[in-house]
């Protein structure tokens, strides 16, 4: 059985994309901050809980203790977990709130990453899926025929543009691993105040595509649910 954690799993993109693993037979773990609304989730999709603030470096260790004692092993690691952060003018942006932003979008990325990594290596198969946007994809934010580049969020895109760049030097760093992005869409969730046009079902279609691949997939790729994103 593939054993799944994805972070901020209680909800949105998260919660959907649990549904659909266990469907096809993961165990899945939803980590989420709180613990209440973390358990309801789980209990609701017949998952495991486990407490996990990827902003805090003693929840993510208590985190992977949980899992190596329970399970030995990790095979699928979504970094899920974001925030959205305030639509600020970018003359108004202040280091702080960019600083809010980046601790859960980037670099609570790295913190998971690297702290399951031991535990990955555990996997015949091992895979990380990183869920970035195509609001971090200068292809798509130049390109004056797209949703996206009608955005202009200082905080928010940039700490996207970091998440693909993240994927593709771990990519290159770890190639004993696939590690790859994926950009929803836009998608109707509490992140954006269910503004997106695609359902949850779609913009979790990239999410367990990449989940799914086995140890010959793709590394170093970012894609959407119609196929290779601009980068």
């Amino acid at each position: 059985m593939t054993i799944t954690l994805i972070t901020g799993g209680n909800k949105g993109l998260g919660y959907e994309t649990a549904r659909r693993l266990i469907e096809i037979g993961h165990k899945v773990y939803i980590g989420a901050r709180n613990e209440e609304l973390g358990k309801k989730a789980a209990d609701e999709l017949g998952a495991k809980f486990v407490l996990l603030d990827v902003t805090e470096d003693a929840s993510v260790s208590d985190a992977v203790a949980q899992i190596v004692k329970s399970e030995g092993r990790l095979d699928v690691l979504i970094n899920n977990a974001g925030i959205s952060g305030p639509y600020t003018k970018p003359e108004d942006v202040t280091a702080d709130e960019i600083r809010q932003v980046y601790e859960t979008n980037v670099f609570g990325i790295v913190r998971v990453t690297n702290a399951f990594l031991p535990l990955l290596r555990k996997s015949d198969a091992p895979v990380i899926v990183n869920v970035t946007s195509g609001l971090g994809s200068f292809g798509m934010v130049t390109n004056p025929e797209t949703m996206e580049s009608k955005v202009n969020s200082l905080t928010y895109t940039s700490s996207k543009s970091a998440v693909t760049m993240l994927t593709v030097q771990y990519a290159k760093g770890l190639p004993d691993i696939r590690i790859n992005a994926a950009d929803p869409g836009a998608t109707a969730t509490d992140l954006n105040g269910h503004a997106g046009h695609q359902t949850v079902q779609e913009g979790t279609d990239a999410i367990v595509s990449l989940a799914t691949i086995g140890k010959d997939g793709p590394t170093g790729t970012i894609i959407d649910r119609k196929g290779t994103l601009p980068w």
